[in-house]
């Protein structure tokens, strides 16, 4: 995954909702002696040597997803990290109304700095705006505002990044194959990252004239929708040689739907980077040989940002004294060759 050190020797590990009406509290400084770490504390922290304290307000999801829970789990323990940073973390739901809430209680806390990932980018823009003309600067993690004039910096994922290193990594296997025939097993298609993935993906096929995507389904991001999407397109596809599957969640029922059908004639790539889905690379006695990152270290990411500008530090590397506006971070391919590397960032 990428690095970026800052000019105090800032480094972030690679690394992109909603929240209850209260929050949680303050995250201890004290390091964290849990021996299950999540995804990205493997990677160096900024130099811990203590700098200007600085409170941050995190406003992140309901950990209904092992994806989701990996973001939340990420910003704590990162925050640990540093002795000069306190966490005000919000007590995760999925209702927009509740995260406004929550965010507004941080703005009159007075809180450095906010991080957000919002069940809704659209919805929760005025708020983004709100803490920014207080003069709170906003890390807009994963899930845009629909204006930048919301958000000092964004970070998050690269979801057509995604489709597209799947739809290479297919495309690579099968290069030599004449009339080979593709299936996609997407993930919520009201949600525009799943569009984004799927053109990815579709634009990256192009590629390969002798490749055809012949079914697309759409499934929830959950193991349940998972299994019984993948369970139909099985029955209606009797030969596929390669399967994109937007997510490792849903990818575990997908899995069941493929054990259960006695199906082992093609090849499956992932997404996203949960560690059953690395397990099974490693172990390699089933279709799924790779997964593509959207990693939740990205939050892990947003709080050494947000740490940055607390501190008004920049980052190291760079001629500019500032912290970029925007970063988009790479979905790396992970298979047999170097999941080992990956392995200490997979989310349960």
């Amino acid at each position: 995954m990428p690095e970026i050190t800052s000019r105090r020797g800032l480094l972030f590990g690679a690394a992109a909702v909603s929240a209850g009406a209260l929050l949680t509290g303050c995250t201890s400084n004290e390091p964290s002696d849990s021996e299950d770490e999540p995804a990205g504390n493997d990677q160096p922290a900024a130099d811990d040597k203590p700098g200007k304290k600085v409170t941050i307000g995190f406003a992140g999801p309901q950990a209904d997803h092992g994806w989701l829970n990996a973001i939340n789990d990420n910003a704590k323990s990162r925050a640990e990290k540093y002795s000069d940073v306190t966490l005000e973390i919000t007590e995760g739901s999925n209702d927009t109304a509740q995260q406004i809430g929550q965010i507004e209680t941080l703005i009159n806390k007075k809180v450095d700095v906010l991080v957000v990932l919002p069940a809704d980018g659209k919805a929760l823009t005025q708020v983004g705006l709100k803490a920014m003309r207080a003069g709170i600067p906003v890390v807009n993690l994963d899930r845009i505002f629909n204006t930048p004039q919301a958000y000092r910096c964004w970070i998050g994922g690269d979801n057509y990044g995604m489709g597209l290193n799947a739809g290479h990594y297919i495309g690579e296997k099968l290069k030599g194959k004449s009339g080979a025939r593709v299936i996609e097993l997407a993930g919520l298609d009201n949600l525009e990252l799943t569009k984004q993935r799927t053109q990815g993906f579709d634009d990256a096929l192009k590629n390969y004239p002798n490749i055809k995507k012949v079914a697309r389904q759409a499934a929830e991001f959950t193991v349940e929708s998972g299994q019984a999407k993948m369970a139909q397109l099985l029955q209606a596809q009797s030969t596929f040689d390669a399967l994109w599957n937007h997510d490792d969640d849903q990818g575990v029922g997908a899995l069941r739907a493929i054990e259960q059908a006695g199906r082992d004639d093609f090849l499956m790539v992932g997404g996203a980077g949960a560690l059953s889905a690395f397990q099974a690379i490693k172990q390699d006695d089933g279709v799924l040989k790779a997964t593509v990152l959207y990693p939740p270290t990205m939050a892990a990411s947003a709080i050494d940002l947000a740490r940055a500008l607390g501190q008004s530090e920049g980052i190291g590397g760079l001629a500019e004294f500032e912290i970029p506006s925007s970063l988009t971070l790479y979905s790396a391919v992970v298979d047999k060759t170097n999941v080992d590397q990956y392995m200490s960032t997979g989310f349960k």
